[in-house]
């Protein structure tokens, strides 16, 4: 634990709704004795509940300021500045040797971990120095993974949040792709066999944080304290579809055998802007996860970006291509990534298809026949591509398909 004069470590506990993030933190709480620990609970509704649970059920209290609620909004995001003039307080008096910090249902990890990790423009306390992130623990709820394998449904079912939209299940993909160590909470209620599938989807899905199954939240607190495993760089490109486009990530022979698989499709040309939006929003069932960039015939400005996560399909302008940034921002790019320039068109620069689909049981060679078909011909190369209708938006990604209601 820290001493009065060092950094005080931080573990952030993302997750989805009900996937078991107070119950873990109360099992900490309580099992270690020692602890000397100050709290913050994020929650989305007007009403904090899970605050009032970590009172409840531990020694700790709000009344004593070793309990910080946050109401009605996400640390990653409309919270940001209050959580850290929060904890700025907290700073202050020093009387607690450890933070725990639990984020709402549908909160984002990267900005919360960049809150501590590089402080808050729109905030007055500066953390770094203070605060030190020891480690990002997600919790997965094993149970609602197993009914969406089992039943085709969305990874995070009909869970929704207070304004009463659906929690989204890029904001779960976004908890399982960033974070240090992964617990496959209620794993109690699924097979032993199911579990091993699980685990070996959530392993492609995040090849770098440890995965660990509990029951009831019950892990043991040395796995999620001081552990020293947070590197905000490596975190940040740890993700299994990073690493697929990167070429370096290779799957176990028992992910293979559980038919968890994963590869990458890249072409030189164009998709047909018609035929690939029809693709995207007919894409097999066993695809998890699917991201990376391409090109739209008739839309040579903008790089277009794929992302999709469980059930949910969003595609559309994400960024733009080196090719079409002035000549000394592209210098710049050459110098730090001198391999762009062997796959640099002397007509279309970078501009290409690039993209990642990792998933089960599905036809990786039917899919691959289904994405070179969305592609130009060589005499559509040749077109006037104005023509084409774009079915894309015009500023950033749109929702393509998502999970029935």
């Amino acid at each position: 634990m820290a001493a009065n004069n060092s950094p005080i470590p931080v573990t952030v506990l993302s997750g989805s709704l009900g996937a078991g993030k107070t119950t873990t933190l109360n099992h900490v709480l309580n099992t270690e004795q020692e602890l000397n620990a100050a709290v913050v609970v994020n929650d989305m509704g007007e009403v904090n509940i899970d605050a009032d649970l970590v009172e409840r059920e531990s020694a700790l209290s709000q009344a004593d300021e070793e309990v910080i609620e946050l109401s009605n909004g996400c640390i990653c995001c409309r919270l940001r500045g209050d959580m850290l003039d929060e904890v700025g307080q907290l700073a202050d008096q020093r009387d607690f040797e450890y933070l725990l910090v639990e984020s709402s249902g549908i909160s984002e990890p990267i900005p919360v971990a960049q809150t501590f990790a590089r402080g808050f423009e729109d905030a007055s306390f500066d953390p770094t120095g203070i605060y030190e992130l020891d480690t990002m623990v997600s919790v997965v709820d094993a149970h609602s993974f197993w009914q969406a394998f089992d039943s085709g449904e969305a990874l995070t079912d009909d869970e929704v949040d207070p304004e009463g939209n659906r929690v989204p299940e890029e904001a779960l993909m976004d908890q399982i792709e960033f974070c240090d160590v992964l617990l496959l909470n209620k794993c109690d209620l699924v097979p032993d066999d199911e579990l091993d599938e699980i685990e070996d989807v959530l392993r492609a899905l995040q090849p770098r944080a440890e995965i660990i199954r509990t029951e009831h939240g019950a892990v043991a607190p040395e796995q999620i304290l001081d552990t020293d495993r947070f590197d905000f760089d490596r975190a940040s490109q740890s993700a299994g579809w990073k690493q697929e486009l990167q070429g370096g990530h290779h799957h176990e022979a028992a992910a293979e055998e559980h038919g968890v698989s994963s590869f990458v499709f890249e072409a030189d040309r164009p998709f047909h802007p018609t035929r690939i939006e029809s693709l995207f929003t007919d894409l097999p069932d066993g695809i998890i996860r699917a991201k990376g960039f391409f090109w739209s015939a008739g839309r040579e400005d903008v790089a277009m970006g794929l992302d999709k996560a469980g059930q949910s399909v969003r595609a559309g302008p994400q960024g733009q291509w080196i090719a079409t940034l002035p000549k000394d921002q592209q210098e710049r790019y050459f110098a730090a990534r001198p391999g762009i320039k062997d796959d640099w068109d002397d007509q279309w620069g970078d501009r290409g298809v690039q993209l990642v689909f990792i998933g089960r049981e599905y036809d990786e060679e039917t899919l691959v026949g289904r994405l070179d078909a969305a592609l130009l011909t060589d005499d559509e190369m040749d077109d006037s591509w104005a023509q084409y209708p774009d079915p894309f938006g015009v500023d950033e990604q749109a929702e393509l398909a998502i999970a029935d209601d």
